[in-house]
């Protein structure tokens, strides 16, 4: 059976940027996620979800 689940990660940072923003901007292009397949459960497909900003 195929499904899409959404998975939330949690991430506490410490950053020089004047805006969180640039920071959360700054992580979504350069974040590295590794999620392994189990022995029950296959990774059909993987992708970041980028946070849209107002600014």
């Amino acid at each position: 059976m195929t499904d899409t689940i959404f998975l939330l990660v949690k991430v506490i940072v410490n950053h020089t940027h004047v805006k969180v923003h640039d920071a959360i901007n700054e992580l979504q292009q350069q974040a590295v996620c590794l999620i392994t397949d189990t022995k029950n459960v296959k990774i059909e497909e993987l992708k970041i979800m980028h946070y849209n900003l107002k600014t």
